[in-house]
C-alpha cells in the first residue's frame, strides 16, 4: 500500500465480453438473433502528503451490460434490449460513497409489416421501462462544513413505464424510428417522498401530494441510428422524445444518447458516451453526463 501511496498512481481497466449468435448485424437471418456486451472499468488514484502536484486518492468502478434478444421471422420484427449500468466513486476527502451511474432499462418493439412486399413500414406496440437499483442522494454542507446527504430516490422511485400502438420505419439494423401518438406513461415513486408536510405539490417528479403514481397520456418517438464515421469507430445514436396531451403537450421530454465504439484491434477498444436529458418534472434543466474509457476486449 506505502508503494502505491507514495507513488501516486491512476489504473483504469476495462473489460469487454461480447456474444452474438448472428452473423453480419446488417443481414440478420430469420428466427432469434441475440448479442450481449459486458463491460467493467476500474479506476484508482492514490497521493501521499509529500505529493506536490496535489490531487485526491479515490477508487471507483463502473459496470456496464447491454443485451439484446431480436427475432425475425416472414413479416414479423419483435426487437427486445436489456440495458444495466451500475457504478460507485469513493474518495479520501468524502465520507460518503458516491453513484457515478445507476440505470435499469427495458425495452420491446413488436412489428408486422404494413405491406408484405415492403420491409421498411410497420405496425408496431412497444413497451419501455426505466429505473435505478439503489438509493440515490443530494449532498451539501452544513454551517460546520460537515457533508450532508439526502435520499432523493431510490428503486422504481422513479419508476417510467410507458407503452402504445404505433408505426415503425425500419431500414436494415442500422436506423429505425417509431412513432406513437396514443402512448401511454405511468410514473411510479414511494410515497414517502410526497407526504411530507412541507411538500410542494408535484415537485417529485410531477407526482400530487400523498400519492405514488402519475398517470399521462400523450405521444412518444423513439429513433435509433447507427453511423459508421471511420474503419472500425461507430457512433449509435438514440432519441428519446415525449408530449403529454394532458399537461403542456408543449414541454416535450428529451433524452438523447451518443455512444461512440472504437475498435483498435481484437483485444483493444475504447468508448466515449454523451447523454442529455431534459424532464421539467425531475429538474427544470438539462442533465448531462460523459463517460469515456479505453481497455481490453475480448469476443466470444
Amino acid at each position: 500500500m506505502k508503494f502505491w501511496m507514495s507513488l501516486g498512481t491512476l489504473f483504469t481497466l476495462v473489460l469487454t465480453v461480447s456474444a452474438q449468435d448472428a452473423g453480419d448485424e446488417d443481414q440478420l437471418v430469420d428466427g432469434w438473433n441475440n448479442q450481449g456486451n459486458f463491460q467493467f472499468l476500474f479506476n484508482q488514484s492514490a497521493f501521499n502528503k509529500d505529493w506536490t502536484g496535489g490531487g485526491t486518492s479515490s477508487i471507483a468502478g463502473n459496470l456496464n451490460a447491454n443485451i439484446e434478444f431480436n427475432y425475425t421471422k416472414d413479416r414479423v420484427t419483435w426487437e427486445n434490449d436489456i440495458i444495466l449500468e451500475y457504478g460507485l466513486t469513493k474518495q479520501d476527502t468524502d465520507p460518503f460513497t458516491r453513484k457515478t451511474n445507476d440505470r435499469i432499462e427495458i425495452n420491446s418493439v413488436y412489428g408486422y409489416e404494413v405491406n408484405k412486399d415492403d420491409d421498411t413500414a410497420y405496425y408496431s406496440f412497444f413497451i419501455n421501462a426505466m429505473t435505478q437499483a439503489t438509493k440515490g442522494y443530494t449532498f451539501k454542507k452544513d454551517s460546520l462544513g460537515n457533508t450532508i446527504r439526502t435520499e432523493r430516490t431510490n428503486f422504481f422511485s422513479p419508476g417510467y413505464l410507458q407503452a402504445g400502438p404505433g408505426y415503425l420505419y425500419k431500414k436494415g439494423s442500422f436506423l429505425s424510428i417509431n412513432l406513437a401518438p396514443s402512448t401511454a406513461r405511468i410514473i411510479m415513486v414511494d410515497d414517502k417522498f410526497t407526504s411530507g408536510t412541507d411538500y410542494v405539490d408535484r415537485s417529485y417528479f410531477g407526482v400530487a401530494s400523498g400519492e405514488e403514481r402519475r398517470y399521462e397520456l400523450g405521444a412518444s418517438l423513439n429513433a435509433f441510428y447507427k453511423l459508421t464515421l471511420l474503419e472500425n469507430i461507430t457512433m449509435d445514436n438514440k432519441l428519446l422524445l415525449y408530449s403529454n396531451y394532458l399537461d403542456q403537450p408543449g414541454n416535450v421530454d428529451i433524452n438523447y444518447l451518443a455512444h461512440i465504439k472504437m475498435k483498435v484491434n481484437d483485444w483493444v477498444s475504447a468508448k466515449f458516451i454523451f447523454q442529455a436529458i431534459y424532464d421539467d418534472n425531475a429538474v427544470g434543466a438539462f442533465q448531462i453526463r460523459e463517460v469515456s474509457g479505453l481497455g481490453l476486449s475480448y469476443t466470444l
